[in-house]
């Protein structure tokens, strides 16, 4: 289980020996902006992505990945904005820790 973590954690932020993932365009909801990052896992597409903000000190970003996986890049894609919205819809600026 700890491999698996760490793999996926390496995949979304740039492993050694992997390109990171491809980032899409900015979608966004409510005060936020969701970029869906899904990234190839074992012949499928991971749920992954980044939740943006704007500060008064600065932009802040939440990076997720899920356990999910899609057959196709854009099932994955879609799923990401809709699981990053109720990540968002549940936790508001606490997913950046110190708001």
């Amino acid at each position: 289980m700890v491999s698996f973590v760490k793999s996926l954690v390496g995949r979304l932020f740039g492993g050694a020996g992997e390109a990171p993932p491809q980032v899409e365009e900015a979608v966004p909801y409510k005060d936020f902006r969701i970029r869906p990052a899904p990234y190839p896992s074992r012949g499928q597409h991971q749920t992954a992505g980044v939740i943006e903000k704007d500060f008064p000190d600065g932009p802040r970003e939440h990076r997720f990945v899920r356990a999910e996986t899609h057959a196709s890049r854009q099932e994955a894609i879609d799923f990401s904005v809709r699981k990053a919205k109720q990540i968002i819809d549940e936790q508001g600026d606490r997913l950046f820790g110190d708001r």
